[in-house]
């Protein structure tokens, strides 16, 4: 898979009290959707409309569908727990070619423009970002969402000098089934890169909300961080036995850097109550 870069601007780093510096220079390679971005309003917005398209081409004032419509709660939770999309069709009531019909509107649909603003910042993230920024951290952007999308989002919530590069993926479709090969190609040369342009990535990270990130760091010898707030419940990130489990990247940002500032302390499995 090809991957775009973009490097941004910096600026003085702002101070934030209380917090204890990282080595300078140290990199965090994060993820975007769900670390940064919440996005389950928008896969739940696709999901609705998905099944809307879906009863309009296939149901008549002579035959209804049995629809169920699942709550957002309700959609979300089989997300995070790995339900695959054919099953929720099928917990929706549809059948046969519908759930095919289904499906390909959801993939049409999942990362159409007029669906994106539906994307927000995480709760904590700004906090996060600017605390790896007052201290010196390096935080390196490798995702499957495109390069410029994540960009714009940046800027619009006013946090894009807080991000040192960004490897997205060039393909609009990239991001929505998530494929592990892609996250570790990305991943590799992210690493590479930082490396020739002199940096070292000894006490690197990898941050993500998924068992494609948590194997690309494991892949890459990295140290791992699963967070809960994404699209992995706890126990979906656990299976794959990342090094810190969070709740969120405002969590992870102070277990991080409290973990640089006495490497002897060992940071051993946290829980995602541990809050």
């Amino acid at each position: 898979m090809q991957h775009a870069y973009a490097e941004l601007a910096s600026r003085t780093p702002m101070v934030s009290a209380n917090v204890t510096p990282m080595p300078p220079g140290s990199i965090v390679f994060c993820d975007f959707d769900g670390p940064i971005a919440d996005v389950s309003e928008r896969y739940y917005s696709t999901y609705r409309q998905a099944l809307t398209a879906t009863c309009n081409a296939y149901q008549s004032p002579e035959r209804r569908l049995p629809i169920r419509w699942l709550t957002k709660a309700q959609f979300w939770h089989m997300k995070q727990t790995r339900v695959p999309d054919p099953v929720i069709a099928d917990w929706s009531g549809l059948e046969g070619a519908q759930v095919v019909y289904f499906l390909d509107q959801v993939a049409q649909l999942v990362n159409q423009t007029h669906l994106l603003h539906q994307d927000c910042l995480q709760p904590g993230a700004r906090e996060a970002l600017l605390w790896f920024q007052a201290q010196g951290v390096r935080l390196v952007i490798v995702t499957l969402r495109h390069t410029a999308q994540v960009l714009q989002f940046l800027h619009d919530h006013d946090v894009a000098t807080t991000v040192s590069q960004i490897y997205g993926a060039t393909d609009l479709t990239t991001a929505y089934p998530n494929r592990i090969e892609h996250k570790i190609v990305s991943l590799k040369a992210a690493i590479s890169d930082q490396r020739r342009l002199g940096f070292s990535t000894h006490a690197a990270w990898m941050i993500g909300d998924t068992e494609a990130d948590i194997q690309a760091g494991q892949t890459a010898g990295l140290p791992t961080l699963g967070l809960t707030c994404g699209i992995r419940s706890q126990s979906c990130l656990a299976a794959h036995e990342p090094t810190i489990i969070a709740g969120n990247l405002h969590r992870a940002a102070e277990l991080l850097l409290a973990r640089s500032a006495n490497p002897s302390t060992e940071v051993s499995q946290v829980s995602a109550l541990d809050l």
